[in-house]
């Protein structure tokens, strides 16, 4: 009986949507081959309507809006509200040449990553 308590406190939890990571949208992040990589999940959005990317100082962030309706024969649901990640950048990262794509629900940001410069200098002695 006890092991079952968990399990439907997390199924209510799902059922009236209480998760208080809620408005986090889920990413995932690689760093590979001279960029950086972000899948963000946002399924059921409008991607030219819903979504806005932004980035400054070093801080990329992902907003989103989502409404979405399902309708069956004696039920119908909906869920909406404000979707919001925060991501910071890794060093190297070119925030000029950004960007993002959309696709079946997943949102793709890729970010080029240069190579750093040496920034010291040699300084001539003089004798």
């Amino acid at each position: 009986m006890a092991a079952l308590l968990p399990r439907l406190f997390s199924d209510m939890t799902d059922w009236f949507d209480l998760d208080p990571r809620g408005s986090l949208i889920r990413v995932e992040d690689i760093h590979a081959d001279g960029e950086y990589r972000i899948r963000a999940e946002l399924p059921g959005v409008d991607p030219e309507k819903d979504i806005q990317v932004t980035v400054s100082d070093g801080v990329l962030e992902i907003r989103a809006e989502r409404r979405e309706e399902e309708h069956a024969k004696h039920h119908s649901e909906f869920r909406y509200g404000m979707l919001h990640r925060a991501v910071r950048l890794p060093a190297g990262a070119d925030e000029s040449d950004i960007k993002a794509k959309y696709d079946r629900g997943v949102l793709t940001i890729t970010v080029p990553i240069k190579e750093p410069k040496p920034t010291g200098r040699t300084i001539p002695i003089e004798a």
